[in-house]
């Protein structure tokens, strides 16, 4: 459902720079949490690493290259973090069952128990700012963050 704005100009402006505002804040608070997280993960890695990781996490073994364009990577720097991710045993290699050149790559388990600690932590983090908050709230914000964002809501 959407409303017409019925103040003025001005008023719509500066609405809409306390958006920015808010929006500028949302992500430098998610740029930090991520930080917090790939830390969290291994705090000898980069935290494009963690993206790499989490990427692994959610959509299973995979080669770098579909990594690296799917965590808007180029490949250079994902095979160079993924080396070093598997000299920590982070992550495995195996052979390529449909083409015995390549690699996929899959966390190991020791990755994979870090990956969920880390995220628990975002999870546990984002509980306690929102926790005080109601059904109505949280459904709005996600409503509304679904309309900004050009996707769907789900709530």
């Amino acid at each position: 459902m959407q409303t017409s704005f019925r103040g003025t100009a001005d008023d719509r402006e500066r609405l809409e720079l306390a958006l920015g505002e808010q929006v500028n804040a949302l992500l430098s608070a998610t740029r930090a949490l991520t930080e917090r997280s790939a830390a969290r993960f291994h705090e000898g890695l980069q935290p494009a690493a963690f993206h790499i990781a989490r990427w692994l996490y959610a959509f299973g073994p995979a080669k770098p290259s579909v990594i690296a364009d799917a965590v808007g990577m180029d490949r250079s720097s994902t095979s160079t973090l993924i080396g070093r991710m598997r000299d920590l045993g982070l992550v495995a290699g195996s052979p390529d069952p449909h083409d015995r050149r390549g690699v996929i790559v899959g966390l190991t388990e020791s990755g994979g128990v870090r990956v969920a600690d880390a995220l628990a932590d975002r999870g546990d983090e984002l509980h306690a700012r929102t926790r005080d908050w109601s059904t109505d709230d949280l459904s709005q914000l996600v409503a509304l963050l679904g309309r900004l964002t050009g996707g769907r809501a789900t709530a």
